[in-house]
């Protein structure tokens, strides 16, 4: 007797009929080749590549990278790149195909030479921070500045309204020191390059330099400045004289002060600006950079002492610079591998090298420098090659509060007081995307490590993390229950920190 089978059930229909669709959907990609030409996205420049005939079948985005990395003699440390159609804001898909992505919507086509900008990604993947792993109260006032040590992110000082400093342990969300001394607001905090020194300032137009492993001061106060501290920025490691750090600060009083941090005395004034200095960044080729309210920006030599350039283009008062190797002279031989070397001679290789290879622009140093200011504008400038912008971007409404680059040099980012976020190209400053989520003014943005997200915080209590290659969403962060003034996101991609006027810090992690 012959076996028979039940009839297929609704769920065994739909499924097969699901299949069957999957398998009419997948594209067919016709026999063909395409041309290709490779650009370097940082420099616009093809280099040594050769114009490449690919056959249409083999021309997905894995197979390009891997072709990219053979032209360029990487086959034995493959580096991951990100691939742009000339022109285009969005690079392509990690799934996606020349053909499919290109040809067939009509965008491109197999007749003519495509090109292809390229950018290399981190060799290593940060996750988007997606909830609050600690809510940390202990501030008696608005949290004003955040920053995590270069080491790691197990530690991160805060600056506060209540006139102390506080170091916390990230891994169990608790106080470790608290900082007193200062006797008004603290307005910035910096970690040396090396981890090994804490600088603050603040409201009592003083610098302070403290042990963050102890919580002890070092010295006493640096006194000197007759308005209040704005900004600081240490000395890049790989230029520092042996035992000898120094840190720049400026302040309202339209000076910039460098100060032996052991020695705990004053090294030299740059004076120049004619009212307040805003922010101050030191260079990794030794020159140091300010920008002010008498809208200029001004370019200094630390070894000589003197005024190099006067950068003038802004109609308004300057309030932010970035500097394209900000995140390497932050955290010096510190990298992703987590293994820092072990002697003063190879750290500071390590840290030379790792500047030279950020800012080298076929086969120069080229530190490039990004201001943001009052007239809803920024400018790009090359300030060791020229005095003249750049680029102008605009397209903001309102006055920009920061401007910061991607740790990979690529991309710049600025938030403003129009609650947008935007995002340009750092190389041409092409806009990109505008961010839009937030409701209120955007006070600071911090990318991830890997350049592919970026978290931002607003007055609307929130902060917001965004992808990088959709200029998207990709978590939105309440938990704050007022305005969230400071942010930084920790150098080894694991922790974000906030504080803001609920008096809180709150530690994110994915």
């Amino acid at each position: 007797m012959a076996t028979q089978f039940p009839p297929p059930s609704k769920r065994q229909k739909r499924e097969q009929a699901e299949l069957s669709s999957k398998q009419q959907d997948v594209p067919q990609i016709p026999d063909g080749t395409v041309r290709i030409r490779f650009v370097d996205q940082a420099t616009g420049e093809t280099g040594s590549l050769p114009v490449l005939t690919v056959p249409l079948s083999q021309a997905s985005t894995k197979n390009l990278e891997l072709l990219l990395n053979e032209l360029k003699d990487q086959s034995d440390d493959k580096i991951p790149y990100r691939f742009f159609p000339d022109g285009a804001n969005e690079a392509l898909g990690d799934s996606e195909d020349i053909y499919n992505a290109l040809v067939k919507p009509g965008k491109a086509s197999s007749e003519n030479e495509i090109t292809l900008q390229y950018a290399p990604q981190a060799v290593f993947r940060v996750k988007a921070v997606s909830r609050c792993a600690a809510a940390v109260s202990g501030h008696g006032d608005n949290i004003l500045a955040v920053q995590f040590s270069p080491e790691n992110s197990s530690r991160m000082a805060s600056g506060s309204g209540d006139k102390t400093v506080r170091i916390w342990d990230c891994d169990t969300g608790t106080p470790i020191h608290t900082l007193k001394g200062h006797t008004r607001w603290v307005l910035a905090v910096s970690y040396s390059p090396d981890g090994s020194l804490l600088a603050s300032g603040g409201y009592d137009n003083e610098v302070r330099i403290w042990d963050p492993a102890t919580g002890k001061p070092i010295n006493g106060p640096l006194k000197g400045h007759t308005g209040f501290v704005t900004s600081l920025s240490w000395e890049p490691f790989h230029l520092q004289e042996p035992n000898r750090p120094r840190v720049a600060s400026s302040s309202k009083d339209g000076t910039v002060r460098i100060w032996d941090a052991i020695g705990g005395k004053i090294d030299f004034a740059l004076t120049g600006h004619k009212v307040s200095v805003t922010c101050v960044k030191w260079g990794g080729t030794g020159l140091i950079y300010t920008s002010s309210h008498d809208k200029t920006i001004k370019v200094w030599s630390a070894a000589q002492q003197t005024l190099m350039h006067t950068l003038s283009g802004h109609a308004h008062w300057v309030n932010h610079l970035a500097l394209s190797t900000d995140f390497v002279l932050r955290t010096s031989y510190h990298d992703h591998t987590r293994k820092p070397p072990t002697t003063q001679e190879a750290r500071l290789e390590k840290a030379r090298s790792r500047f030279e290879k950020a800012a080298t622009i076929n086969g120069e140093i080229v530190e490039r420098l990004a201001t943001a200011s009052e007239d809803c504008t920024l400018i790009l400038w090359t300030p060791l090659t020229s005095t003249k912008p750049v680029t102008r971007m605009t397209g903001h409404q309102k006055q920009i509060n920061q401007v910061c680059f991607s740790p990979d040099g690529t991309l710049l980012a600025s938030g403003a007081w129009d609650n947008h976020v935007k995002l340009w190209s750092a190389r041409d400053g092409k806009f990109l995307f505008t961010l839009r989520a937030h409701v209120g003014p955007v006070y600071m943005l911090s990318f991830s490590a890997d350049s592919r997200l970026l978290a931002s915080c607003s007055k609307d209590t929130t902060l917001k993390v965004w992808d990088m290659r959709t200029g998207k969403l990709k978590q939105d962060l309440p938990g704050h229950k007022d305005q969230v003034f400071a942010l930084d996101w920790s150098p080894d991609g694991e922790r974000v920190g906030s504080g803001g006027a609920d008096k809180q810090i709150r530690i994110w992690r994915n």
